[in-house]
């Protein structure tokens, strides 16, 4: 039986509709000219299509995926009740789930580990990697691991602990899953607590671009408030979501904001979306006091905020939630976004009914990747985002999770793998690969002082989707260890070794 091949729509104004979903998942098939004719147009639209969108993928993306008529690869089987407004769960680049069916005529086997040894040792030895390094190639149709040097040994994996949080906060969540924030009032006191639902992402910036606004709320809250004839309120925040200390243990550093349920823009002081930037100490108070103002051009009046608790007899008077968790694991993917790393393991704890600190928060983690039957030896989680040096994760485990993520069965976890940053074009890999596999490489980045670490996936030159992790530590040069995994993923793109 010959494999499925998706045809290519005509170049016409492509819809930027909510995509339709099909009712059974069906797993993608392509072959291997299919495959090569995708990336090359994939790099080709990514190149001319200008700014990302807010979901953190590429519009072109999102079009192309509508030109070729079929769902991407965040389709949840499910509503995620996503407007035209808002930001849409992102279908994937044709390269994401390229063989993912297998075994296909047109599809040659998957590389061997001799060859695979022969193309990544010389390279993986490279003194720039330090003394310990790890790594692991697996074929993702399989799930067979293919290569193999340490994967079993647990190294600090920096930020490619993303890739287990988002995985975890998927699968315990769901991809439709959002964070509501509230107003609600007090019956009795007539006190107007603004409640936390963990939600960083909550802007107060004009264009919301699709993200919740607080100004949103505001409007809302000012309009009920005076069909209940009120004009002054007393003003509180409830951040009682979360639990634990605020303050991650590396202390006050500008890659993250304290911790809390509550929060506009992660506390940037600046007007940035992602990347290190300085953050107010008290981010609840800001953004109530931020509140406090956008009640005040409605004509109503409050207090000075502070800390209180809504009851359970408090009259929720409006509400604005996230875009779905799909876009914010997207997010938290392409711009390796601390902030949002660390709310979805505090709601995977939530989920998981463990205290919602980062003690808990890893817990939780844990003990989603252990009801998806990962291999967890050598595994130790100490928060989401991996800032912690003492998180552990083994090349066994992360390439676990990029299979599980491409799994046809879990396509609430496909955004997983389409947050992942494309090389030479998005995120943290936007300045890297540029003399390489530019729009072939999607991959996570990791980097500490002492620490480097890539894991992602890659299409081979026989059309395999392979899935990647390789973990350096106690190097001492961080752009020469950068540059030595670019081009060991390089070459596994390059590899023909079927």
């Amino acid at each position: 039986m010959k494999p499925q091949v998706t045809r290519f729509a005509r170049a016409a104004k492509p819809q930027l509709a909510r995509l339709p979903r099909p009712k059974t998942v069906r797993t993608w098939q392509y072959t291997a000219g299919a495959a090569t004719a995708g990336l090359a147009l994939a790099a080709t639209v990514a190149t001319a299509a200008g700014p990302w969108d807010s979901s953190g993928q590429r519009t072109a993306e999102r079009d192309r995926a509508a030109a070729l008529e079929r769902t991407g690869g965040t389709d949840h089987g499910g509503d995620s009740g996503t407007t035209d407004a808002a930001p849409h769960p992102a279908p994937s680049a044709a390269s994401v789930l390229v063989g993912l069916g297998g075994g296909g005529n047109s599809v040659k086997s998957a590389p061997t580990g001799q060859a695979l040894s022969g193309v990544l040792g010389p390279l993986l030895g490279n003194s720039a990697l330090g003394a310990r390094h790890t790594a692991a190639v697996v074929d993702v149709a399989t799930g067979k691991r293919l290569y193999g040097a340490g994967a079993g040994a647990g190294l600090t994996p920096a930020s490619t602990t993303k890739i287990a949080t988002a995985v975890a906060a998927s699968s315990a969540l769901g991809a439709d899953h959002r964070l509501t924030t509230r107003a609600a009032l007090e019956p009795d006191t007539k006190e107007l607590v603004l409640v936390g639902g963990g939600d960083p992402t909550l802007t107060a910036r004009p264009d919301a671009d699709g993200w919740a606004s607080l100004r949103e709320l505001a409007a809302d809250t000012a309009a009920a408030l005076e069909k209940r004839g009120i004009r002054a309120v007393t003003l509180s925040y409830d951040k009682t979501l979360y639990a634990g200390p605020e303050i991650h243990p590396i202390g006050v550093n500008d890659n993250l904001a304290p911790v809390t349920a509550l929060m506009t823009d992660e506390g940037r002081t600046d007007d940035t979306a992602s990347g290190p930037a300085p953050r107010v100490s008290d981010p609840a108070t800001e953004a109530t006091r931020t509140f406090a103002k956008l009640l005040a051009a409605h004509g109503i009046k409050t207090t000075s905020p502070g800390p209180s608790k809504a009851t359970g007899r408090a009259d929720t008077l409006a509400e604005v939630s996230s875009p779905p968790l799909s876009a914010l694991v997207e997010r938290m993917l392409t711009n390796s976004d601390n902030d949002i790393a660390e709310a979805l393991a505090r709601q995977t704890a939530i989920a998981d009914r463990q205290r919602a600190d980062f003690e808990g928060g890893g817990k939780a983690i844990r003990a989603q990747l252990k009801k998806l039957r990962l291999p967890l030896s050598g595994a130790d989680f100490h928060d989401g985002s991996g800032l912690d040096r003492a998180d552990r994760l083994t090349a066994d485990l992360l390439t676990s999770l990029l299979v599980k993520a491409g799994d046809p069965a879990r396509p609430e976890l496909r955004a997983v793998l389409t947050g992942l940053p494309v090389a030479g074009f998005t995120g943290t890999l936007t300045s890297r690969y540029a003399d390489g596999a530019a729009g072939v490489v999607r991959a996570k980045t990791g980097t500490l002082t002492g620490v480097n670490t890539l894991a992602g996936t890659v299409v081979d030159q026989d059309g395999r989707l392979l899935a990647f992790a390789f973990l350096a530590s106690d190097t001492t040069d961080p752009g020469a260890a950068q540059s030595a995994l670019d081009r060991t993923a390089t070459a596994l793109a390059a590899c023909g070794c079927g």
